[in-house]
């Protein structure tokens, strides 16, 4: 379980990269953000069952923000 983290590391880090080179520079710190917290949380060896807590707990906070930003902050198409 502790290699999949590292595969999300690794595609947050793809990411980052990508909005860097297109000029979003605050994404881009938000997924080099992500991409430190997934690298850092595959090296502490946590039981199987951990690891399924803490990204049940990342994907909630993940919807809760992605909701909050998509409902207040983003514009219309008008």
């Amino acid at each position: 379980m502790d290699r999949m983290f590292r595969v999300l590391g690794f595609w947050t880090g793809i990411f980052a990269i990508m909005f860097y080179i297109g000029g979003m520079y605050d994404t881009a710190l938000v997924f080099l953000g992500q991409t430190g917290f997934f690298v850092l949380l595959s090296y502490l060896k946590l039981t199987e069952r951990m690891y399924i807590y803490v990204f049940g707990a990342y994907l909630t906070v993940f919807f809760i923000g992605f909701t909050y930003y998509t409902t207040f902050f983003m514009t219309t198409g008008h």
